[in-house]
């Protein structure tokens, strides 16, 4: 599994779509549970895990049983854990939930890049 991280608008999935061909994606932030879990490529994995707190899941349990099924090809998520942390708990919550599935995705990844102004770094593995 190649799991993309970076800032919005990094180009994350346009490397995955270009350089990595993979052009099947499954939106986080749309697509049903069910189908995430058979997706080939999932996108805005951060939307998904706001979607899983306020339906009342635990996204980590998701992100693990997600994992262990050994499906998705790549994962991509925006790094939501940079700047002011927020006034609002939930918003708080929200963000640790996003660090520890990050965390679990990118143990489970072969291979982790990260997209800065349009430039893939691999933070774990090598760059296809």
């Amino acid at each position: 599994m190649i799991f993309i991280i970076g800032g919005t608008a990094q180009g994350k999935r346009l490397f995955a779509a270009e350089c990595l061909g993979m052009t099947d994606f499954s939106d986080g932030g749309k697509a049903s549970y069910e189908a995430l879990m058979d997706s080939e490529v999932i996108v805005d994995y951060h939307k998904l895990v706001r979607r899983l707190m306020n339906d009342g899941f635990d996204p980590v349990t998701f992100t693990e049983n997600l994992c262990s099924n050994d499906k998705p090809t790549a994962i991509i998520m925006d790094e939501v854990g940079c700047g002011i942390v927020p006034i609002d708990k939930d918003e708080r919550i929200w963000r640790e939930n996003c660090g520890r599935c990050g965390c679990i995705i990118a143990a489970n990844a072969n291979t982790v890049i990260r997209m800065v102004c349009g430039i893939p770094t691999a933070i774990k593995g090598e760059l296809p």
